[in-house]
């Protein structure tokens, strides 16, 4: 027989869910705790109980698909090939992103941020976990190859992280292909990367060759 505890986390489970579903599916200006109940088969009251208010059940639904989200990204990151090869991957990650919803649902969450200090707080701690990810391969590449040219790892990791939330922001607006460059500038970041990486094996290899 299941335990209050399971039942509980059962119920939990399956309201998240279902938030997931619809919050993905209309963004959180759309989002309806009364259907979310139905869907998840549950009186409108568990949600207040496991949640306390339709904010907490927001920010439940994204810290979960944030954390599922950065979870891929590190272990993509954590891979041997060259960097810039791995930030190629992000940027078709991007779209995943863009497609799923998750990212409308993101900055959607930013902007409630910006009026709502205790909704601030919480979305900085979830980027905090992205820019962290970034400072870390940013350091990584810093020490292989011992200059990121005028910047500092954070600086770098800083400038990478808030070109991926701007382009997304200009993307949900409409921005697309056909009036801004915004994804193909993006890429071009790999390009910089790539003529870092190859620079710098250049180097060495002119190093060995006179033994210095």
């Amino acid at each position: 027989m299941a335990s209050d505890t399971d039942t509980a986390a059962g119920t939990r489970d399956s309201i998240v869910a279902a938030a997931r579903s619809q919050l993905l599916a209309t963004g959180h200006t759309g989002l309806s705790t009364r259907k979310v109940a139905d869907t998840a088969g549950v009186p409108v009251s568990q949600l207040h109980y496991h949640f306390g208010s339709k904010q907490g059940l927001l920010l439940a639904v994204l810290e979960e698909e944030n954390a599922r989200r950065l979870e891929r990204q590190a272990r993509m990151y954590s891979t041997e090939r060259p960097l810039w090869q791995r930030y190629e991957q992000a940027c078709d990650f991007l779209e995943d992103d863009l497609d799923s919803g998750f990212v409308r649902v993101l900055q959607e969450m930013v902007a409630e941020g910006w009026a709502n200090p205790a909704i601030g707080v919480a979305v900085r701690a979830l980027l905090g976990g992205w820019f962290a990810l970034l400072i870390e391969v940013a350091e990584e590449a810093e020490d292989r190859h011992g200059s990121l040219g005028p910047f500092t790892a954070r600086e770098a990791a800083t400038l990478v992280g808030s070109a991926f939330m701007g382009s997304e922001a200009m993307i949900l607006l409409g921005f697309d292909r056909d009036d801004l460059p915004v994804r193909a500038a993006l890429r071009r970041i790999g390009v910089l990367i790539r003529t870092l990486e190859d620079d710098h094996a250049t180097q060495g290899g002119d190093d060995a060759s006179t033994g210095s």
